[in-house]
C-alpha cells in the first residue's frame, strides 16, 4: 500500500515540528513575535536532548519570559529599532539554549523517560483511571490550556511508539480523541432530544456540532458552555470521562493525531471504540437535558428564577 507508506512518511516528518511548534507558540503567547525564535530553537533543543514535550513546554516559557524581560528594558533610542528583530531573539535564544543544554536538559530527559516507562508499565485499572482523567481534561475547557495539555501529552507520545501496535501511547491517543469528540456530539444530541430547552441560535449550533464533533473539534461545544457553564461543563466532563475510561478499558488504539471519525480505519478495536463514543455522547446529552430541565421546573415554580 504505497499511499499508506507515503502518508506515514509525511506524518513522521510533521511530528518533528510538534515540540518546537509547541514551544514556539508558548513563547509567542508570552512575548509576541520576539519570542518565536527562542521558543522554536528551545523546542528543537528539547527534542535533541530527549526532553520531549516537557522540555518543549519548559523552553517555551523560558524563551518567552526572557524575551519579554528584554523587551521591557530601557535602551538607547539608536538601538531600540533593532531590539525586536535582532537583539531580543539573539540574546533570548542564547539564554534559552544555555539553560536547556546545561541546566534542564538532563533532568527533563529523566522525567520524560520515567513518564514513558510508567505509561508502558500501566495496565488494568491504572489505564482506566488515566483515561478518565484525560477525558475530564479534554472537556474542561474545550480547546483551552487544560485541553491542550492532554492533547499534547497524547500526540507527543506517538513519536516514541515506533512499529508497536499495542503501545500504551496508542491507547492514550484513542482515549483523548474519543473524549474530545464527546462534548460537541453530546450537545448536538441534546438539542435534538429537548429543543425547547435551547435558544434558536443554540439549536443552529447544535446542527453544526454534529460535524464538528465527528471531526474532533471540541470547540464546537463552546457556545453552549459559554451560555450556561454551570450546567453544561459538568455534563461534558462526565460524558468525556466515561468515554476516556471505556476506551482505555477496551484497549482501543489509534495512530492518527487528529481526524475524528474520518480516521476510523486507523483505529484498533474500532467497535468498542465507537460504543464508548456513543455511550459518552448519550450520557452528556441526558445530563445536560436533566440539569436544564431542573432549571426550567424551578423557574416555573418560582418566576423570580427565570433569569438564573
Amino acid at each position: 500500500m504505497h499511499w499508506a507508506a507515503l502518508l506515514f512518511q509525511i506524518g513522521g516528518a510533521s511530528f518533528a515540528f510538534l515540540v518546537p511548534a509547541l514551544s514556539g507558540f508558548i513563547a509567542f503567547a508570552i512575548a509576541d513575535r520576539p519570542g518565536i525564535v527562542p521558543g522554536f530553537v528551545g523546542g528543537s533543543l528539547a527534542v535533541a536532548v530527549g526532553a520531549g514535550f516537557l522540555g518543549g513546554i519548559a523552553s517555551g516559557f523560558i524563551g518567552g519570559f526572557v524575551a519579554l524581560w528584554l523587551a521591557r528594558r530601557k535602551v538607547p533610542k539608536a538601538v531600540r529599532s533593532v531590539m525586536p528583530v535582532v537583539v531580543i531573539p539573539l540574546v533570548a535564544t542564547f539564554v534559552t539554549g544555555l539553560i536547556m543544554l546545561i541546566v534542564l536538559g538532563r533532568p527533563l530527559k529523566w522525567v520524560s523517560d520515567s513518564l514513558t516507562d510508567g505509561l508502558n508499565g500501566m495496565s488494568g485499572a491504572n489505564l482506566i483511571v488515566l483515561g478518565i482523567v484525560l477525558g475530564l481534561m479534554m472537556a474542561f475547557d474545550m480547546g483551552g490550556p487544560v485541553n491542550k495539555v492532554a492533547y499534547t501529552f497524547a500526540t507527543t507520545g506517538l513519536a516514541a511508539v515506533g512499529n508497536s501496535t499495542d503501545a500504551t501511547q496508542l491507547k492514550i491517543m484513542a482515549a483523548v480523541m474519543a473524549a474530545g469528540m464527546v462534548p460537541p456530539l453530546g450537545m448536538a444530541l441534546a438539542t435534538r432530544l429537548r429543543p425547547a430547552l435551547f435558544s434558536e441560535p443554540e439549536r443552529e449550533n447544535g446542527n453544526a456540532a454534529w460535524l464538528l464533533g465527528a471531526s474532533f473539534i471540541t470547540e464546537g461545544a463552546i457556545p453552549f458552555a459559554a451560555g450556561d457553564p454551570l450546567r453544561v461543563i459538568p455534563s461534558l466532563m462526565l460524558g468525556s470521562a466515561v468515554t476516556g475510561g471505556m476506551v482505555m478499558g477496551f484497549g482501543s488504539t489509534l495512530r492518527a493525531p487528529h481526524g475524528g471519525l474520518w480516521v476510523t480505519p486507523l483505529i484498533g478495536g474500532v467497535l468498542p471504540y465507537l460504543i464508548a463514543l456513543v455511550v459518552g455522547t448519550v450520557i452528556t446529552a441526558f445530563a445536560v437535558v436533566a440539569l436544564k430541565g431542573l432549571r426550567t421546573r424551578a423557574a416555573v415554580a418560582d418566576p423570580a428564577l427565570v433569569d438564573a
